[in-house]
């Protein structure tokens, strides 16, 4: 073999290694990128997986209070006082006595979580509220109450400053038999998915019944 058809052996040589090696590195940077895109693929299914769970960790601690039913238990409330109130189920006492205005409603938690109540919020008014009161105008209670889900259970709130002009509003309404809306700002047992329910007092003869006006998300997207 001539040194000429040596150099073109050689050439050939040559390019066959480029050409092996450059099929090698296309494989490997194809192989490289659809890993890189499998991995992306996988982290966003696990992020979507993760929201999906937390979404549904929430909805299972979230309650919904709404009127207790007619036919629910009778229940028997006490305040700082001392002092003893009874309601009935789907009902309202509301009582004026030693310069003290008593409240408690009978309600059911309807959620799937417990129910801690946070405060409240009345006003003498007949009419449906479109939209919830500012949560600084909210009392806050002086104690939590548990409603535990699917279960009956109570609000209680008083007013014991005669000069305040909500005193004398809501002390006015329960001697003439007024309507009153009252607003009770609650959450999950973390303190978290707070919401607030509406509910209308209005006088039905010798008794106060109460209904679920509406409801609105504070920490969530409104419902509507």
């Amino acid at each position: 073999m001539t040194a000429t058809q040596w150099a073109t052996v050689a050439s050939l040589a040559t390019a066959v290694g480029t050409l092996v090696l450059a099929i090698a590195t296309f494989a490997s940077v194809r192989s490289a990128n659809y890993s890189a895109r499998a991995a992306d693929q996988a982290a966003r299914i696990a992020e979507q997986s993760a929201r999906i769970a937390e979404r549904s960790l929430m909805a299972a601690e979230r309650p919904l209070l709404m009127s207790s039913r007619l036919q629910d238990p009778e229940q028997k409330i006490q305040f700082l006082e001392g002092k003893f109130l009874k309601v009935g189920g789907g009902a309202a006492t509301l009582e004026v006595a030693d310069g003290v205005v008593y409240m408690v409603i009978s309600v059911r938690n309807v959620g799937t979580g417990l129910a801690v109540m946070h405060g409240w919020h009345v006003e003498v008014t007949g009419q449906p509220q479109q939209t919830h009161p500012p949560l600084e105008n909210f009392t806050t209670q002086t104690r939590d109450i548990y409603v535990a889900p699917g279960d009956v259970g109570f609000w209680q709130g008083a007013l014991r400053d005669p000069a305040t002009a909500q005193f004398k509003a809501v002390a006015a309404a329960v001697e003439a038999g007024d309507s009153m809306m009252l607003s009770i700002l609650y959450g999950d047992w973390e303190g978290g998915q707070r919401v607030i329910s509406m509910f209308a007092l209005r006088r039905a003869g010798e008794r106060w019944l109460t209904t679920t006006g509406r409801y609105f998300n504070v920490d969530r997207p409104d419902p509507r």
